[in-house]
């Protein structure tokens, strides 16, 4: 006599899920991103100064200022006039949230416009200031 393990009912369907397809689509959608996530980089172009220092860890979601040789403001890639850097600091909802504010202003710039853009951060609510170099090699 034969034993069955499924009580004597034969079942035709398969209770499995099979995980092959969507492991396969997840590699897929995980190596596009790899590839388009460094083309995501956004920002203005700008002339930075050398300097040996510590690197940002993680430079996404923190609000940049950029402060071209042409005494061009940026936040993100939105231009400013560069007498209404406060007022725009002001009413921007992440400096007033997160208190900190990064500058990655042309290394062709005087001292004056870099500590003129400083001030306006300050007055505008913010805390800490980050000055972005290019390492040195």
């Amino acid at each position: 006599m034969a034993m069955s393990t499924s009580g004597g009912r034969e079942t035709g369907t398969l209770s499995d899920i099979n995980v092959t397809p969507l492991v396969d689509v997840m590699l897929v959608l995980l190596i596009v991103f790899m590839v388009t996530a460094p083309m995501l980089q956004t920002g203005v172009d700008v002339q930075l100064p050398d300097a040996k220092a510590q690197t940002i860890p993680d430079d996404t979601g923190k609000l940049i200022v950029t402060v071209t040789k042409e005494k061009r403001v940026y936040i993100g890639r939105m231009e400013i006039p560069f007498a209404e850097v406060e007022d725009k600091l002001r009413a921007n909802a992440k400096l007033q949230s997160d208190r900190e504010a990064y500058i990655h202003a042309d290394k062709a710039l005087s001292y004056g416009d870099v500590v003129k853009v400083m001030a306006a951060i300050k007055l505008a609510g913010g805390d800490k200031m980050g000055l972005i170099t290019d390492p040195l090699e």
